[in-house]
């Protein structure tokens, strides 16, 4: 769909559903937000879906915008999501629009409106925000913040100048850039510092340092005192690791699972490597559930990559 067509169902439709995906990050939660902000100062109704999981990453952001147990929603918008299988827990139904940024997108929805050179997908509800109410401090707010923690802080390699314009204009219309960069990248908790120590102590080393590969076991997690709000980008830690090409973050599921995350300068298509495994995502940036514990997924993943670099 083009952005004109995508504003006309908007404006067409009420009573919206707006759903966020599974684990939900700042990207989702922030768009998702700014969507039903802008779709109230227009007169809709709109709600985001109560994903079970928003007790666990940015709570105060989507706090003023979840339904209400007795809300019978019209319209679902699902925002940052490529795949059905990325529906939140207890979710049924299905998508009446999506509004996403990722080039493994799999058209699940009715509509799309899909823009994958776009670095988040708050740079695409930008601009349906833009064309429903206006810039103002509040949305641009959620708008920053969806930005800013996709790009972590405008450093990943998927930042663009067209990012960075984006980033300018929120602040020009009132974005508190400052105050939310302390809170979303510059604040710790103790947990979250003795879990890191945990994670640098535990990088693997392969192909002469070119890929850097940590594990999060639940016995870290325990040892650390940490919760899942606690590991929040914690996937670009080994990234850090000077001559890294290719960083994977491999989180304990269970003994028998694991949850990957892998990041590339480009010279590895991490999209291709996680769809191999049913996930997807960027091609420097993806990730995948696989049905191994963390150590046998190290290795597998470590052979594929090893075979990208020739």
């Amino acid at each position: 769909m083009t952005i004109e067509e995508t504003l006309k169902l908007l404006r067409d439709n009420d009573n919206f559903n707006i759903v966020t995906h599974v684990r939900p990050d700042g990207d989702t939660i922030g768009s998702a937000s700014a969507l039903c902000y802008a779709l109230r100062k227009i007169g809709k109704t709109a709600y985001l879906y109560n994903n079970p999981q928003f007790a666990d990453s940015y709570l105060w952001i989507a706090a003023p915008y979840i339904a209400p147990g007795s809300f019978e929603p019209g319209f679902t918008v699902c925002v940052d999501m490529a795949d059905e299988g990325l529906f939140p827990e207890g979710f049924t139904g299905s998508a009446d629009l999506c509004v996403d940024h990722h080039p493994s997108n799999s058209f699940f929805a009715k509509d799309t409106l899909l823009w994958a050179n776009k670095a988040s997908c708050g740079e695409v509800v930008m601009e349906l925000v833009k064309e429903l109410c206006g810039l103002d401090p509040e949305v641009s707010d959620l708008l920053y913040i969806a930005v800013s923690t996709d790009t972590g802080c405008f450093v990943y390699g998927n930042t663009t100048g067209e990012t960075l314009r984006s980033a300018s204009e929120l602040c020009f219309a009132g974005a508190r850039n400052a105050y939310l960069n302390k809170i979303l990248f510059r604040t710790s908790s103790k947990a979250r510092l003795k879990l890191e120590s945990l994670i640098f102590a535990s990088f693997r080393y392969f192909h002469e340092g070119k890929t850097v590969i940590s594990v999060i076991t639940k016995e870290m997690l325990d040892k650390a005192g940490a919760k899942e709000i606690d590991c929040q980008d914690i996937a670009a830690l080994p990234g850090r690791v000077e001559g890294a090409f290719t960083s994977v973050t491999i989180k304990e599921i269970d003994e028998n699972s694991s949850k990957v995350s892998l990041r590339t300068n480009g010279v590895v298509d991490a999209n291709e490597v996680c769809a191999r495994f049913g996930g997807g995502g960027h091609k420097m940036a993806a990730g995948c559930t696989m049905c191994n514990g963390c150590s046998q997924a190290a290795e597998i993943l470590a052979d594929i990559i090893g075979g990208e670099y020739k």
